[in-house]
């Protein structure tokens, strides 16, 4: 059984950063990624890694401020969060997309993800 534990997110100021992390088990190397959802907006894809071909992938918004990475030893994805505004403000989630599922990082389409962690607060505001 696929398990995803996030931890990592809290309250800062403009400029400020964050490194959110998602500790999973049970789980096949395929595409790991951090959405986020804002309240009434949409689930949001913001980044994702695909372990099998090594790609990375960021939505346009966070290129340049935010760094998704992976240490395969401890099964465990970071989302490095830097120049944080306030509209990065949400709740972010870990998503893990089971093998087969083709281009889930590419896209970042929620539905592609099957396995999701109980989120973790983001909130930027002076």
């Amino acid at each position: 059984q696929v398990q995803l534990v996030e931890s990592g997110g809290g309250s800062v100021q403009p400029g400020g950063s964050l490194r959110l992390s998602c500790a999973a088990s049970g789980y096949k190397r395929n595409c790991v990624a951090w959405f986020r959802q804002a309240p009434g907006k949409e689930r949001e894809g913001v980044a994702g890694i695909d372990g099998l071909v090594e790609s990375i992938y960021y939505v346009d918004s966070v290129k340049g401020r935010f760094t998704i990475s992976q240490d395969n030893a401890k099964n465990t994805v970071y989302l490095h969060l830097n120049a944080l505004k306030s509209e990065d403000t949400a709740m972010y989630y870990c998503a893990a997309a089971d093998r087969g599922i083709a281009g889930a990082c590419a896209t970042l389409e929620p539905e592609r993800f099957a396995h999701w962690g109980q989120g973790t607060q983001v909130t930027v505001s002076s």
